[in-house]
């Protein structure tokens, strides 16, 4: 007797995860990268070696002056929480950085928009948001409002490319819930804000602009089409849970009362 798979959002989140490396290989594939770095940074390398390694690359404004490239690249290699101490503050970071940003909201960015588009999306935000940071670091350090220590802070992970991935995942919710999310990925990062002067500290900048980085692509056309796929609008509608004739796959349609041209 063939069993029936289960039906309701548990069958929606099986069926998720069965065609996530058909929909999304190269998020699953940097999720993986992602894994083995924190892995061998927390467990294959001493203390002092992660310390040295991590530090260097660090995107501070004394190394993105002494070596830019390696840091602004190698920072998105290694995410910056915890996978094992779920109390922890820190896990939730996890959560919603690697969780929601990385696992589903750069997923669908990939399913939407391509492999290309993707990568742009999660590197020019993590690029951006970094270099602009910067800016208001020096800025901060010339009016006293930072400390000078802040020039060699310890600053990596892929949470500003994940937090301009969370803006644009917007878009994969239906109307009602969009501004409520929007108001979530702007309000989480100030949650834990640390405030010194007149500005919260830089990490919490970075959110802020990675996050108005993502806002401002979603009336790029680019982001709101939808790729033409051979397996039809409902294929690419039923993976993400939507029915066919929804926003997301909406298309022109016959003027009402018109005939078929009739075939030959």
């Amino acid at each position: 007797m063939n069993s029936q798979p289960p039906s309701g959002p548990l069958g929606g989140l099986l069926r998720a995860v069965r065609g996530y490396p058909r929909r999304a290989p190269l998020t699953l594939a940097y999720v993986g990268l992602l894994l083995v770095s924190h892995a061998w940074v927390g467990y294959g390398l001493s203390a002092d070696r992660a310390a040295t390694v991590l530090g260097y690359l660090s995107t501070n404004l004394d190394n993105l002056r002494d070596h830019p490239l390696p840091a602004l690249f190698g920072s998105a290699l290694f995410f910056d929480g915890t996978l094992t101490d779920v109390t922890s503050t820190d896990f939730v970071g996890t959560l919603i950085t690697l969780g929601l940003g990385v696992c589903c909201c750069l997923a669908w960015v990939e399913h939407r928009c391509g492999k290309v588009r993707a990568a742009a999306v999660f590197l020019g935000g993590h690029v951006a948001a970094t270099l602009l940071t910067a800016v208001v670091i020096t800025v901060a350090l010339r009016h006293g409002w930072y400390p000078t220590a802040v020039r060699q802070a310890l600053d990596y992970g892929v949470s500003y490319g994940a937090q301009t991935a969370l803006a644009i995942g917007t878009l994969a919710l239906p109307r009602r819930g969009r501004l409520p999310w929007a108001a979530f990925v702007l309000a989480w990062p100030l949650g834990g804000a640390e405030w010194t002067g007149p500005l919260p500290d830089f990490t919490t900048i970075g959110h802020l602009v990675a996050a108005a980085l993502g806002f401002g692509l979603l009336g790029v056309p680019a982001f709101r089409r939808q790729r033409v796929r051979a397996s039809g609008p409902s294929r690419a509608a039923s993976d993400f849970g939507l029915q066919p004739g929804s926003v997301a796959e909406s298309a022109p349609s016959p003027a009402a009362g018109t005939e078929p041209p009739p075939s030959v």
